[in-house]
């Protein structure tokens, strides 16, 4: 049997993968069902049932084929002790008494990183279950890692295609006042074990039908085989466009990061389909060669420019969780296209053979960040909120609701104490606006509570007139017009955001001697858009809204904005006055479009 050859499954395993499966089912049925008593009464309990009963139990479901041998449990018991560690250390973060706490930013990275450490795991597991040592030869990994990741594909598929045919079963039934099947296919009871066996059939099958799997991968190779030099073309030639389009534009968008880092993986996903260990004839003529080591040696220019535009988010607005993570993938994406660059450069051996090398090396380096960033050793929680709390101490003016409200929901109980000690310190206790936005945001018992918005906005009366600058030769406001806008006396306070841009006009709009007031917020995409304020019975009020939309580009709201800054609003009298009769509603005079005069 040569390294790549999979092992016959006999008929006891057979039946075991179908039973694991039906226990999962169960097992996530039975946490639904207890809710939140014994043993699930805290969310650290949950997390190691549902961690531990999605991760191992799938991971025995793929490599087990003799029940009796003693490495497969103790590989389990092992793979058990980390998964339940991890997930006790994201439980406790998320426990602790504090209340309404968003567990997704927490969650979803760590059961995605759970999953990865898993795929990345196994075929060195399967390995050594086979062979008896961890000397893996790289096609025997490479065909493990394949098999496994459309074995699930294909379980996923067949549950998904099966719950379809029971849906049609009790819509056809439906139709004849048969409502049996409908209501059985709703319990959760039923839910719970049909998912879990259809899911370990659909396990059962890719291990089993090993034509089929080989089959569908040479197709999904041959797909990449075809798409790998448009994508290497496009590449490079994005690279070469750069000396001359220049980076601003790129610098400008908030999806640069993300684009290189898609088109960094795609390359290094698609020169992995297409490089074959055991194929001693090249994939491509020799022309095309050049290009995807071309499109290679571009990977580094992709990941530097991802690592920059990543560093300089962090160091205008420091760490969050999401930027942590987003730099730990730009630094695995860094070390891919350094090692594929390299590969290319060595030329030893057969085409591209050097990056067997390269990824033996990060398959290790994957798994570890995946399992060191879920832990205390490297804990993204800890290094966003050191990187936060030392930010707003530095300048409190720049606490906005995202910030406060990230503390006290997105980052588990030690969020909430950060937002606490903050709320104590006697530097943030001089900015009225810090202590108020602190105060409301520890107030709140949810993250979006039934959809109100926190007041972020100036508290200041000198801010505030620093903030919102005036027409050019317009006379200042009265100042309980100011006091006015500070209360939230008037209907827009947008304005009160520091990431407004705002303007003030002080006019006799509606010439009856009396000045009015058009607060203006300068909108980038579209042109001013302005709240007229009026006196009445001594009191400033809202009196509707002003907006000069509609402009067809970018450069035209500029010209709009910038018109009403200097100060040049011209007022336009109807010629028609509006008219009613016997009380009716006002209305104005339709004038049709005047024609052009001819010369």
């Amino acid at each position: 049997m040569n390294d790549t050859s999979l092992p016959a499954l006999p008929l006891s395993s057979r039946s075991t993968i179908v039973l694991i499966a039906l226990l999962q089912g169960l097992a996530l049925y039975a946490v639904q069902q207890a809710g939140e008593g014994w043993p699930f009464q805290d969310i650290a309990s949950r997390y190691r049932w549902y961690t531990w009963v999605l991760t191992i139990p799938t991971a025995i479901a793929l490599t087990l084929v003799d029940l009796r041998d003693r490495r497969l449990w103790l590989h389990a018991a092992i793979g058990s002790a980390v998964v339940l560690a991890l997930a006790s250390w994201i439980g406790w973060n998320l426990g602790g008494g504090a209340t309404g706490l968003v567990d997704g930013p927490l969650h979803w990275p760590f059961s995605l990183s759970m999953a990865i450490a898993v795929f990345v795991t196994l075929p060195w597991w399967q390995f050594r279950l086979q062979h008896g040592h961890w000397h893996a030869t790289y096609d025997a990994l490479f065909e493990r890692a394949w098999q496994n990741g459309l074995t699930l594909a294909l379980a996923l598929a067949f549950t998904g295609l099966t719950w379809m045919l029971l849906w049609l079963w009790s819509e056809l039934f439906q139709l004849v006042d048969i409502n049996f099947f409908r209501d059985l296919f709703r319990e959760e009871a039923f839910i719970a074990l049909a998912t879990g066996c259809l899911f370990g059939f659909g396990v059962l099958i890719g291990r089993t039908q090993h034509r089929a799997i080989q089959v569908t991968r040479q197709v999904l190779f041959a797909i990449c085989r075809g798409l790998l030099p448009l994508l290497s073309f496009i590449a490079v030639l994005f690279v070469l466009s750069l000396p001359f389009a220049g980076l601003d534009a790129l610098w400008k968008t908030r999806s640069a990061t993300w684009l290189l880092v898609i088109v960094s993986l795609l390359l290094v996903a698609f020169t992995n389909a297409v490089y074959q260990h055991d194929s001693e004839r090249a994939a491509y003529p020799m022309w095309l060669r050049r290009l995807v080591d071309a499109s290679l040696l571009a990977l580094p220019v992709y990941a530097g420019l991802a690592l920059y535009a990543m560093g300089l988010r962090i160091a205008q607005y420091g760490w969050t969780l999401e930027r942590f993570w987003g730099a730990l993938v730009v630094l695995t994406v860094c070390g891919y296209a350094v090692g594929y660059a390299l590969s290319v450069l060595r030329r030893r051996g057969r085409w591209l053979q050097p990056i067997e090398r390269v990824n033996r090396w990060m398959c290790w380096g994957v798994l570890g960040v995946a399992l060191l960033a879920n832990s205390p050793l490297l804990d993204g929680v800890r290094i966003s909120i050191a990187s936060q709390v030392a930010r707003l101490k530095h300048d409190p003016a720049v606490i906005n609701a995202n910030d406060a409200l990230a503390l006290r929901f997105e980052l588990g109980r030690r969020g909430v104490d950060a937002l606490r000690a903050l709320q104590q310190d006697p530097v943030l206790g001089k900015d009225a606006r810090a202590v108020s936005v602190i105060k409301d945001a520890l107030a709140r018992e949810t993250r979006w509570s039934d959809g109100a918005l926190l007041d972020d906005g100036l508290r200041d009366p000198a801010a505030l007139q620093r903030h919102v600058a005036l027409v050019k030769g317009a006379p200042a406001p009265d100042a309980d017009w100011w006091a006015a806008v500070l209360d939230r006396s008037l209907a827009d306070s947008q304005c009160l955001d520091v990431d407004e841009r705002c303007v003030a006009l002080r006019r006799d709009l509606d010439g009856d001697g009396s000045d009015e007031m058009l607060l203006c917020r300068l909108e980038k995409q579209v042109g001013p858009f302005c709240q007229l304020h009026v006196r009445m019975d001594g009191k400033w009020q809202n009196a509707g809204t002003l907006t000069f939309y509609g402009h067809a580009n970018r450069a035209a709201a500029d010209a709009a904005n910038a018109a009403l800054m200097a100060g040049e609003l011209q007022l336009q009298r109807p010629r028609w006055p509006q008219v009613s009769l016997a009380g009716s509603l006002p209305q104005s005079v339709d004038e049709p479009p005047r024609k052009k005069d001819t010369p």
